[in-house]
């Protein structure tokens, strides 16, 4: 029997370099790829790859801690992308996204499976767990696009949605397909999936209001625990759903979508912090999949694999695209868009890992088709989307950036401190601040301009990249928050031009 090393500094010391030189040299990935239009998920397998076996040699073929170590990634990619979705620009979606996510995932799941078998040749049980595999849309992979991509608010809330919310059905089906012994009756597997949403959705929500009450109410000692707090809420939402048997994938995204949409403390931190995590979790989840990959076995499934990948973009993507949008009014050029926008990363390759684990006879191959298709797909759809935006005339101009306002409670005072930035094309340059009118119980307390501070006058006038310091008493904070937000989207006649809430009197 072969003795185990016990784990020592020096090993530790040599874990960190190396994980240290790979995040260094992730991060300047991205800059080539924000240059080059490459989608970094590509850099960072291409990571993982070189520094597999057929690379510099570093075997690893555990594909149970790959599947562990994906879904933990995937916890904190979904919460930062539920951090990240506006309320406000997701509600009109959310019966789209809802269909799509589920009757589109259907339709998408048949039509694929059915190209596996007849065209690919691969039995029933593999031919489904690929359809099932890649018919979910990556939220990494749509939350870096879209925010690249100026598309019209509607079609970002029914994407953002959509790829939020199928990761929770796609993981019941894999799993359904995978077990060992007949595959259940359709109707005991659609009962199972909404039965398990059903749960996520109730604890999701849940819990996200109890964190975001609670976060709201009491001052922690310092700012920094805000961010740390608000991802451990999300966590718990997830390990709370999968415990209670439910869609814990699910659960995550709708915690984080309640504390993303309620006006926490701190937010500007919170949302930096959850995207550092959400960079991390990408780059180790990529690295370790093309560590998990051996390039030399995949020559005999490139072409399935380009093959399937064809259907299900030319075909599965845009029916399941139209039969989930027909209850709904969607022009056609948005129904173009949409079918064209199923992007594809690292989550179907990591669920690819789930029949692996479950020891599915040919899951290696199941495994190597899923690879050669995400890479090849998006390599095509990811660099292509911007364009196709531009053909269909769907790209929406941004008009006035929107004011950065960080909230820091000060629960002794029963008031707030808001910190107001005005970026450079914002309406309230140029407005004094007795114009701002805010309401009773707030006012402008400082003004840093160039590097020096002082106390405003009513006759000050504000600057674009002024920072502005506001403290607003409980009652009023978001009137005062609303007020300042109308005047750097329409100046100083804000209350008038129907822009926002008049704040204080006229």
């Amino acid at each position: 029997m072969r003795k185990v090393r016990p784990l020592t500094v020096h090993h530790l010391n040599e874990l960190l370099l190396v994980c240290s030189l790979v995040l260094l040299v992730a991060v300047a990935a991205v800059r080539i790829s924000s240059r080059s239009g490459l989608p970094t998920l590509l850099l960072y397998l291409g990571m993982g790859v070189a520094l597999g076996s057929d690379g510099l040699g570093v075997t690893f073929n555990n594909a149970e801690l790959t599947q562990v170590i994906g879904y933990a990634a995937l916890v904190v990619i979904l919460a930062e992308g539920g951090l990240g979705t506006k309320w406000r620009e997701i509600k009109p979606a959310l019966p789209t996204a809802a269909v799509l996510s589920t009757a589109g995932v259907a339709v998408s799941v048949g039509v694929t499976a059915a190209a596996a078998h007849h065209v690919v040749g691969l039995d029933w049980r593999q031919a489904l767990i690929i359809g099932a595999v890649v018919s979910s849309t990556d939220a990494a992979a749509v939350f870096s696009v879209l925010r690249k991509v100026p598309l019209p608010k509607r079609l970002t809330g029914i994407l953002e949605a959509e790829s939020g919310f199928n990761d929770a059905p796609v993981v019941i089906l894999v799993v359904a397909f995978s077990s060992q012994g007949p595959i259940d009756h359709w109707y005991v597997v659609i009962g199972e999936i909404a039965l398990e949403l059903a749960i996520g959705a109730v604890v999701g929500l849940a819990i996200g209001w109890l964190g975001s009450y609670g976060l709201r109410r009491v001052a922690l000692p310092a700012s920094g625990l805000y961010p740390i707090a608000v991802m451990a809420i999300a966590v718990v939402a997830y390990a709370g759903g999968a415990l209670a048997h439910g869609s814990g994938f699910l659960a995550v995204y709708l915690a984080a979508l309640v504390m993303g949409n309620a006006k926490l403390p701190h937010w500007p931190a919170t949302r930096g912090f959850a995207e550092g995590l959400g960079w991390i979790a990408q780059i180790g989840m990529f690295v370790l999949l093309g560590l998990l990959v051996t390039p030399h076995e995949l020559a005999d499934d490139i072409w399935p694999a380009i093959v399937v990948g064809l259907v299900l973009t030319v075909v599965a993507r845009p029916v399941s695209v139209m039969v989930s949008t027909m209850p709904f009014r969607v022009a056609w050029r948005e129904k173009a868009l949409l079918s064209w926008a199923g992007l594809r990363g690292a989550v179907p390759i990591v669920l690819a890992t789930i029949p692996m684990v479950g020891a599915v006879p040919d899951s290696r191959r199941v495994f190597n088709i899923v690879f050669v298709l995400v890479i090849v797909y998006t390599l095509v759809q990811g660099p292509t989307l911007p364009w196709l935006a531009t053909r269909l005339r769907l790209e929406e101009t941004e008009g006035t950036s929107d004011l950065g306002i960080e909230s820091a409670p000060l629960e002794r005072l029963r008031g707030h401190l808001l910190s107001v930035s005005i970026p450079k094309d914002s309406r309230m340059h140029g407005v004094e601040v007795a114009e701002l009118r805010l309401p009773p119980g707030a006012a402008v307390t400082l003004v840093v301009r160039d590097g020096s501070s002082f106390v405003p006058l009513p006759s000050t006038v504000l600057r674009r990249g002024d920072e502005l310091l506001v403290v607003a008493t409980d009652p009023v904070r978001d009137a005062a928050e609303q007020r300042l937000r109308a005047v750097g989207r329409g100046g100083k006649l804000a209350g008038w031009l129907g822009t926002g809430a008049a704040g204080g009197d006229g």
